[in-house]
Parts: structure tokens; C-alpha cells; sequence
């Protein structure tokens, strides 16, 4: 786990430093951004008791890993070493917790955002365990569509020139492809994603 939460640290920095080389000097409310997409979550949880709606697992999930992108940008900024914080993470994840109501544990974590502009593991594995997101998953997901949203920096996306069409299907469901053929613990699964992203690439 350690070595994952390593990996998933240093790619939010890399991203967030493709988008702002002095991005943890600028003091962007990241908690801000992770309690608005607790409220996002919750469109898809079925909030609304006066109209029947079922909750999206899957939508809820990508959520989470959305939520996780701003929670760690939150803790870099806050930390002196990637090593200490990956080892704290690591440590707060693997901790056992209760499965609240997902409604519960979203409202947890965004009155902890709220209240102490901040980030908090702690909330966040609750979260997990109310969304059925296991780590294993998380890491999966959240490596997937960073990396995806690397590659489309790296080929044209903000200037527009970027196909996300390839050959008939979304450049996602490509994604999709690769983590059926790729070992999400080997070490460098990271750069195997990007690679396979690379190879059947129509650019």
C-alpha cells in the first residue's frame, strides 16, 4: 500500500504542476473543491426521498476517486515530504472503520473539509467503506484517470488538437482495455498505462 499511495502522490504533483508549476504556493482552496464534489456524489447517491431514484455505484465511485485528486493536492501543500505523508496515508487507510449510510459518511467528510479547511484520511476511508470502494480499486481508478488526463495534456488537449475518438470508441473505454490486460501491482503501472495509451493511439 505504501508503495501505491507513493505512486498516486507523485502523479497529483505532476499533474497539478502541468497545470501550475507553482501550484502549492498559489493556496487553491483544495478542500473546497472535495466538499463541492461530496455534493456532486450525492446527486447519485438518491438524496431526494420525495422521487425514487436508485444509487449509481459506479458514478458514485468515480466520485470518490474525483474527491481523492483534491484531497491529496490538499495534504501535499500542507506536508514538508512525500515519503512521511505516503506513510501516514498508508497507515490511515489500512485502518479498520464502520460502513456508515453513504449519505453519512459524504456529509462526514464534507463537514470536516468545511470545518477545518482541510483534508481528512480518516473521513475519507469511511467514504470508501460506505461507497464499497476498496483500496486496491482506488488506486486502479485514480492511476487510470490521471494518467488519461496526462496523455490528453500531452497530446493537444488544451489547444484542442487532442482525438479522443479511437477507431469507433472513447479514449476511456481504451483505458478500460488496458487495466483488463495490466497488473495494477506491478511497479511501474503508472508508465505500462501511459505506454498502452501511447501504442494505440491514433495521433
Amino acid at each position: 500500500m505504501l508503495n501505491a499511495v507513493r505512486t498516486m502522490l507523485d502523479l497529483q504533483d505532476r499533474m497539478n504542476t502541468k497545470v501550475h508549476p507553482e501550484w502549492r504556493q498559489q493556496e487553491f482552496e483544495w478542500y473546497r473543491a472535495a466538499w463541492i464534489e461530496c455534493a456532486e456524489l450525492m446527486e447519485h447517491a438518491g438524496y431526494k426521498w420525495w422521487k425514487r431514484a436508485d444509487p449509481d455505484i459506479e458514478q458514485i465511485q468515480l466520485e470518490v476517486v474525483d474527491i481523492w485528486h483534491f484531497g491529496m493536492s490538499a495534504m501535499i501543500c500542507r506536508s514538508d515530504s512525500l515519503d512521511d505523508l505516503a506513510a501516514q496515508i498508508a497507515e490511515d487507510l489500512a485502518a479498520k472503520t464502520t460502513e456508515p449510510s453513504l449519505l453519512k459518511a459524504t456529509e462526514t467528510l464534507a463537514e470536516s473539509c468545511i470545518t477545518t479547511q482541510s483534508f481528512s484520511t480518516n473521513a475519507f476511508l469511511g467514504l470508501m467503506a460506505a461507497s464499497g470502494l476498496s483500496f486496491e480499486q482506488l488506486y486502479r481508478m485514480y492511476v487510470g484517470k490521471n494518467v488519461l488526463n496526462l496523455f490528453r495534456q500531452d497530446h493537444g488537449y488544451k489547444d484542442g488538437s487532442y482525438i479522443k475518438i479511437w477507431d469507433g470508441r472513447e479514449d476511456n473505454e481504451h483505458l478500460s482495455d488496458l487495466f483488463v490486460r495490466l497488473d495494477p501491482n506491478q511497479a511501474d503501472f503508472a508508465d505500462a498505462v501511459y505506454q498502452g495509451l501511447a501504442e494505440a493511439y491514433p495521433g
